[in-house]
């Protein structure tokens, strides 16, 4: 079996929370459009006005506000109370400044890898913002390469791994979403380990692929060290 020599980690809701603060936000948000219209509905139409978007403003927060804005227009009939549009930016902006709470056993296991491997950070969203919440969690230094993406593909897989590693063969890629973090690096030849989080965004969503002889399962990160281990 060929030697594990890389492994990289997805951020959000791999070593943060993240997801989280979405859905708080989103329930904020049926609060303040409560008077025009019902929950079910508003959440309908943001995913259908977040999956419109992402080709105009990527991953993150900002893309969800301006979401949440042009949802707030579309089912008010453009008579959306600036007020309403107020607390919307608002609402943003406390997910901008909401403190980093890492998920269990991801400092120590992002050390343990950071001991043995080339460790790579490989995540989605708005620069700033990854940037931002790589600095507050303390693990920025643990990381030989950060790539902050627009999308995750396997080509894209197969040129980070290969500029910063001895390509996806000798790869493993750890991440809790099956569509971004698991099926391209499996595409590209490596091994995609993957870690699910309790909350799962809709956009995110793919099939399991038990059959990939590359694909493994873990219920944390602490158990990924026993993984890499039988690996080797």
């Amino acid at each position: 079996m060929t030697r594990l020599t890389t492994i990289g980690f997805d951020a959000d809701d791999t070593l943060w929370h993240n997801e989280t603060f979405f859905r708080l936000t989103q329930e904020r948000f049926a609060t303040i459009l409560g008077d025009h219209a019902d929950k079910a509905h508003l959440e309908d139409r943001l995913l259908a006005a977040e999956r419109r978007n992402l080709g105009r403003y990527g991953y993150g927060i900002k893309g969800f506000i301006l979401s949440m804005v042009e949802t707030a227009v579309e089912v008010t009939d453009d008579r959306v109370p600036g007020s309403v549009i107020r607390q919307i930016i608002e609402a943003g902006h406390d997910m901008l400044e909401h403190p980093i709470d890492l998920l269990p056993h991801a400092e120590e296991t992002v050390r343990a890898a950071a001991d043995r491997f080339t460790v790579l950070l490989i995540t989605k969203g708005d620069l700033l913002d990854q940037e931002r919440k790589l600095a507050q969690s303390g693990l920025g230094d643990l990381f030989d390469r950060v790539e902050i993406v627009s999308e995750k593909t396997p080509d894209l897989y197969a040129r980070i791994f290969d500029r910063h590693g001895d390509g996806p063969e000798r790869a493993m890629m750890v991440g809790n979403s099956l569509r971004s973090d698991i099926h391209p690096a499996l595409e590209a030849g490596g091994w995609g380990v993957h870690v699910p989080f309790e909350l799962e965004w809709a956009l995110e969503r793919a099939e399991v692929p038990l059959a990939h002889p590359r694909f493994r399962r873990i219920e944390s990160l602490g158990a990924l060290p026993a993984l890499w281990d039988g690996l080797d």
